[in-house]
């Protein structure tokens, strides 16, 4: 009897060979979900202001992407969620002090959300073509063109029902300007302005203010493998030993890193923005490069430079190295023979 034969067929498919239950919609909702504690915090400290400049921010938005795919005729992308959270997004690095009618600033959103929409992401060909991040950039072109409307900050009233809100410094602005002591003096001890800057109760961007709603997020989508540790624990790690080193003044290794992990847009920028999949290098060891260099620059730019805050302007430089940077490190490719040159060129 003839012995029967097992034949081994190697079976060929197109990539990509590893599947997941992962959509671009679900990570895409569930990086909003990780946003509302945040998000909650600047409504509760900013009151009804903090909701309507986020909402705007948010409506636009989706309108301005629904009307450029149906102006050039493609299918609607809205309901993937990338542009409800490119106006989340900017409406949490937006001030409070935007929706007042005297002066009329409540154009400032509108048109940075159209920056952020057409400009920055359809025009370059969509979701994953973008080479900045959309509402950084959208939040630049806002700053650079009503400076004076984006640097109004209204003091945290931690009610609800509250309009009217008195404008103040934030705790970056007045580090900048009149140094450490100062701060520690108007929130009256060292303690007292960590506890501050942890829950959010300062003056400051609607999302960004209170460090451990953020970081509850961020912890969240490291939970669900959304992001990975390398890009904010770098970026963190670098811009603490940077403020650490640098920051005191005077002399050096006197800086207080806890406040400037703390403040500003660090945490906000570090989790939800630096890690943006298309605008951050795809490699590990590329990640902590962008990461050290984000965190850099941001230090760079808040101790030297004429702004007190530098996340925004810091991530946006390294987007445009991002191609570069995964150039750098890519992997080495198996089983692939260099061929000599030289030799051709004796033949």
């Amino acid at each position: 009897m003839e012995a029967t034969k097992k034949e081994n067929n190697l079976i060929v498919s197109v990539s990509p060979h590893v599947k997941s239950d992962e959509t671009t919609s679900r990570i895409m909702w569930t990086v909003s979900l990780a946003l509302l504690p945040a998000m909650a915090s600047g409504l509760y400290f900013f009151g009804p202001k903090a909701f309507f400049i986020t909402a705007l921010c948010i409506v636009s938005s989706l309108v301005f992407e629904q009307a450029y795919m149906k102006i050039v005729g493609k299918k609607s992308v809205t309901g993937d969620g990338s542009a409800l959270l490119t106006g989340l997004l900017l409406g949490m690095n937006m001030p409070a002090s935007l929706w007042s009618f005297s002066p009329f600033t409540v154009h400032v959103p509108i048109v940075a959300s159209f920056v952020a929409i057409v400009i920055t992401k359809q025009l370059f060909g969509g979701l994953g073509f973008n080479v900045f991040n959309p509402a950084l950039i959208g939040r630049a072109f806002a700053l650079i063109s009503w400076p004076k409307a984006m640097t109004i900050w209204n003091e945290p009233t931690a009610a609800f029902l509250a309009m009217d809100a008195k404008t103040t410094a934030t705790p970056l602005g007045v580090l900048k300007e009149e140094g450490i002591a100062k701060l520690i003096e108007i929130f009256g001890d060292k303690m007292s302005l960590y506890q501050h800057l942890l829950t959010g109760n300062r003056a400051g961007s609607i999302g960004e203010t209170s460090a451990i709603a953020l970081l509850i997020g961020g912890i969240f989508l490291l939970a669900k493998r959304y992001i990975t540790w390398h890009i904010p624990v770098s970026f963190l790690g670098s811009a603490a030993l940077m403020a650490w080193v640098f920051g005191g003044k005077g002399a050096l290794f006197t800086g207080d890193p806890i406040v400037h992990l703390i403040s500003g847009g660090m945490m906000l920028g570090a989790w939800f923005m630096a890690t943006d999949y298309v605008t951050s290098p795809s490699m590990k060891n590329g990640q902590i490069i962008f990461g050290v260099g984000c965190g850099l620059l941001t230090m760079l730019i808040r101790l030297k430079g004429g702004y007190p805050e530098g996340v925004m302007f810091a991530i946006l430089i390294m987007n445009c190295f991002a191609p570069l940077i995964d150039r750098g490190v890519r992997s080495k490719v198996f089983g692939a023979v260099k061929q000599d040159k030289s030799k051709e060129i004796k033949k």
